[in-house]
């Protein structure tokens, strides 16, 4: 643990890892539960965000109940080492694509690249994936639906 990181910091960022107050003032909400005020508050996210302890704030969209029901995971094979950067980039490009990962391949699973493609159909996701082949070039591909999901969280870090 970064000793510069103080109680006052995790309790803090504690808050900020979790959904944040849906109020007019979430940061006057965050400073009451952690006993600041909220220029306090502001003040020490504005540090944190210059120390590169948090990289930004984002919204975590539930894509299920917003209408996306097919969610398929492209995988890639890409045997050439020095094309994966680049390709991985193009498909990361992809408004539809919310993840795109490099993984080691194996002797029996010779993907290289991962991507999860959100749609409303399976039909849109195969669309989807289609044009990521023809935009990259990468002919030798599956998609891999999900069926259940056992657990979405975001990592929790303090709290």
């Amino acid at each position: 643990m970064n000793p510069e990181i103080k109680e006052i910091d995790k309790a803090i960022m504690g808050c900020l890892q979790d959904n944040i107050p849906l109020s007019m003032r979430p940061f006057r909400d965050i400073a009451e539960k952690v006993g600041l005020t909220e220029e306090e508050v502001i003040a020490n996210i504005k540090r944190y965000r210059e120390k590169g302890w948090i990289r930004r704030f984002g919204v975590t969209l539930r894509h299920q109940k917003a209408g996306f029901t097919a969610n398929g995971m492209g995988v890639w094979r890409v045997p050439e080492p020095e094309d994966r950067e680049r390709l991985g980039y193009e498909m990361a490009a992809f408004n539809e694509v919310s993840h795109c990962y490099e993984r080691p391949s194996f002797d029996d699973w010779p993907y290289h690249l991962f991507t999860m493609i959100h749609g409303e159909s399976q039909e849109e996701v195969e669309d989807i994936a289609r044009r990521i082949s023809e935009k990259t070039g990468v002919k030798d591909y599956h998609l891999l639906y999900s069926t259940r999901e056992f657990k979405k969280s975001s990592m929790r870090y303090f709290g």
